[in-house]
């Protein structure tokens, strides 16, 4: 059986382009002959809506609906309810009713498990697991770094993170006692870099100063880029949006970084 590997990509913190990642990153070890497929673990469907499916309330199956199925220890088909995209990565999509499964997850069995399971079923198939997390530290996303073998954290290089932070450690390090003692953090993800401001500059210094002793700081930076949104709007990677860009050739060298890790 391959080997796969489930990484989340995860943060607390809106707005440090965990979708943004997640799409280019996927796509950029699909172009590297991988096969991935990329979980949307946020209620926004975010990463469902940026990959091209905009009435993501009328899918007939989302992450929600086969994670019920897992609930109900009902049988899922392979394949069912996964979207292949024409960039080469396949989605498992989600929308608003994802937000109804934190509270059926307080009284399911094994409740931290349960996207596990459902992986566990497919993952086979596949190279790379990326998982998108919601900006909160609620049971989807402690399903997300149960079933994942790493994290990947995404900060904004745009303002002093270190609170925040402090919180996703502690989460992540709950997470690795009590529940998943193989999870490992690959790296901090330094995006929306602006280096010609003292801003960012400082901030990045002071995450070094507070996490590089112990934690892997990425050397690459995504660099803040308007075309990157422009391509979410599209339901495009960067990769075909802006493939000669500043935002392309960094996400290709986090993904052949996540390659080496693997």
């Amino acid at each position: 059986m391959k080997k796969c590997k489930v990484i989340a990509i995860c943060n607390q913190k809106g707005g440090v382009t965990k979708t943004t990642t997640t799409v280019n990153l996927g796509v950029g070890l699909a172009l590297q002959g991988k096969k991935v497929l990329l979980i949307d673990a946020d209620p926004q469907g975010d990463l469902t809506t940026s990959l091209g499916w905009r009435d993501n309330d009328n899918l007939s199956v989302t992450l929600a609906t086969l994670m019920e199925k897992v609930i109900h220890e009902e049988p899922i088909q392979p394949q069912e309810g996964i979207l292949h995209h024409d960039e080469g990565v396949d989605l498992v999509p989600s929308n608003i009713e994802l937000s109804g499964m934190e509270v059926a997850l307080v009284g399911a069995m094994s409740r931290e498990f349960v996207l596990r399971s459902y992986l566990e079923t497919v993952k086979q198939s596949y190279d790379f697991v990326l998982i998108d997390c919601m900006p909160s530290l609620g049971m989807i996303t402690i399903n997300a770094l149960a079933a994942a073998d790493s994290v990947i954290v995404p900060v904004q290089t745009q303002y002093l993170p270190a609170k925040g932070m402090t919180q996703l450690m502690k989460t992540i390090t709950k997470v690795r006692k009590q529940i998943n003692p193989n999870l490992n953090i690959d790296g901090i993800l330094m995006t929306l870099a602006d280096t010609r401001t003292n801003l960012a500059k400082a901030t990045e210094d002071t995450i070094r100063q507070q996490y590089g002793s112990q934690l892997r700081i990425y050397e690459t930076r995504i660099p803040i880029t308007v075309r990157a949104a422009e391509a979410s709007a599209a339901g495009q990677s960067i990769f075909v949006y802006d493939g000669k860009g500043k935002a392309a050739e960094a996400y290709a060298e986090l993904a052949r970084m996540v390659m080496d890790d693997a």
